[in-house]
């Protein structure tokens, strides 16, 4: 049986815990949000009206919803950017406006049907300023994915400055990604908790917790940010979308094998694989979980999965290396 060296065998995973977070880029947690209210010329709520949502910045992009008896709708889950929201009633014709979608609070459209005088209740002010956040928060993932952490973090915290209470919880968890990137814990915690504080289901951010826990071996703390974030993304069902359910698998594997805890840590990474195929950290990390339980004939094809995703990636070398002594 091959068993490696507690100390190196922390470090590799908290090398590992650290590219869990690498892979949820920063363009990922930017959703916005419509909500208005449909009335009819007279004031009164139109009930099961149809309201459109087109996407006009370069994506065919639709979604329809419905007025509510109040004749009130809301579309969440949209990319930042520009829409046109477009309300129409049997009898009552339609009206469309231009809407840019920003992060935080949802950008409201109140419509009047049927009547000359239908205004949107989207001034031109809150589209210079929505246009100015999305130019400010694309300038720190930008700054951001070239590694230049400082400055995304000052664009971040900019951003997040425009944005009224409750506050822009993607732009607190962009803020610590990039802190942690810089291996700065202390601060990439907070705003991780901020995060949190702003948007108390943020499975992104719970598992950034878990990632920061697990870098500083603070074991037990990772281990409930991890089960957090496994639970809301559990909630959340498996057409939620996003990373956050394997994110937190992943972070909970590093834990168990960090914590001894080899056959758990195994089953944590199996899942992973079952919930994403392509994930190749998952095949290196069960494949060296084998590995150390003398399961070797079960390491080899974990080993050449990994090396077939990710050929040139940070554990190439050890995997290869390990495949040759294995196979003599």
């Amino acid at each position: 049986m091959l068993r490696f060296a507690t100390g190196r065998r922390l470090l590799v995973l908290c090398t590992l815990a650290l590219a869990a977070l690498i892979l949820a880029t920063p363009g990922y947690a930017q959703t916005g949000a419509v909500q208005g209210i449909v009335l009819d010329a007279a004031g009164k709520p139109l009930e099961k009206a149809p309201v459109l949502i087109e996407y006009t910045d370069g994506i065919n992009r639709k979604y329809e919803v419905k007025t509510n008896k109040k004749g009130e709708f809301i579309q969440i889950g949209l990319q930042p950017g520009g829409y046109k929201v477009t309300a129409s009633f049997e009898g009552l014709g339609s009206q469309s406006f231009p809407v840019r979608v920003r992060l935080g609070d949802p950008m409201k459209v109140n419509f009047k049907l049927g009547g000359a005088e239908a205004k949107a209740a989207v001034s031109k002010e809150d589209l210079v300023k929505a246009a100015a956040l999305k130019s400010k928060f694309d300038e720190g993932v930008t700054a951001s994915k070239a590694g230049s952490f400082d400055e995304a973090i000052a664009k971040f915290t900019e951003a997040a400055a425009m944005v009224p209470p409750p506050g822009c919880y993607d732009c607190q968890y962009n803020i610590g990604y990039n802190y942690m990137q810089k291996k700065d814990y202390d601060q990439a915690e907070a705003a991780y908790l901020k995060a949190i504080e702003m948007k108390n289901n943020y499975v992104d951010a719970y598992n950034g917790l878990a990632t920061v826990y697990n870098a500083q071996k603070k074991f037990d703390k990772a281990g409930e940010a991890s089960q957090k974030a496994s639970e809301m993304a559990a909630a959340a069902g498996p057409g939620s979308g996003g990373s956050g359910g394997v994110d937190a698998e992943y972070n909970q594997g590093v834990i168990d094998w960090n914590a001894g805890k080899i056959v758990e840590s195994a089953e944590h990474f199996q899942k992973v694989i079952f919930m994403k195929p392509d994930h190749a950290e998952a095949h290196y990390q069960l494949g060296m979980a084998y590995v150390n339980q003398g399961k070797l004939a079960d390491a080899v094809p974990m080993f050449e999965k990994y090396l077939q995703l990710a050929p040139e990636g940070q554990f190439a070398a050890t995997a290869k290396g390990i495949l040759t002594s294995i196979k003599k």
